[in-house]
């Protein structure tokens, strides 16, 4: 076992990378963890993730794969949640996480173009559970909001292993200073690499 990789200054970060370290079932852990993020607790997950990258880079694409499995599960409870239980759970949620005006923001923003809105809050450092809040308790199509938040996380989960795969732990300082802009720095190497695919 190699050491342990640097930590984060988020102790809440730095308490759940030590349970996913300790535990003989990584995979199934941070799927869990990003799951819960999703859905109801704020934990920072990328904080989480990069040092776990960090600490097993051969397995990269193991762990991007569980994290986006467990976030579209998360992704998939939210939209319930926002669907059938909007003004009982869904406004519980929004109120206790803090999010009741960024939920009235990008509600407005969901009415002009709710796929690209969905997009790019799956990718940029906007909170995901309101977007999964709004696209259910507006009935949004379920299919889009899946295709949406599949490709948003990937894109963001695969960027950000491969960002650590080729910078090292220049990612965990730099995420911590610039969420946003790597968040978008994530966005553009995602969309080099889809481009690659697809027409290479």
């Amino acid at each position: 076992m190699s050491q342990k990789p640097p930590k984060s200054d988020n102790a809440q970060a730095n308490k759940w990378l030590e349970r996913i370290l300790d535990s003989n079932h990584v995979l199934w852990m941070i799927f869990v963890l990003s799951m819960l993020e999703a859905t109801i607790i704020p934990v920072p997950l990328e904080l989480v993730l990069i040092p776990l990258l960090l600490h097993e880079r051969e397995r990269w694409f193991a762990i991007a794969t569980a994290t986006l499995a467990g976030c579209l599960v998360g992704a998939a409870i939210g939209y319930g949640i926002g669907y059938f239980l909007f003004d009982s759970v869904g406004q519980w949620a929004l109120n206790i996480l803090g999010y009741e005006q960024a939920f009235a923001e990008f509600t407005s923003e969901f009415k002009d173009d709710g796929f690209l809105t969905l997009l790019l809050v799956g990718i940029t450092p906007i909170p995901f559970q309101v977007g999964m809040l709004t696209a259910g308790s507006t009935g949004y199509s379920f299919v889009l909001f899946m295709l949406a938040a599949l490709l948003a996380r990937g894109i963001r989960y695969y960027g950000l292993a491969l960002l650590v795969n080729w910078l090292g732990e220049r990612v965990l300082s730099w995420w911590q200073e610039q969420q946003k802009q790597l968040g978008w720095g994530v966005l553009v190497v995602g969309l080099l690499i889809y481009l690659l695919v697809i027409f290479v």
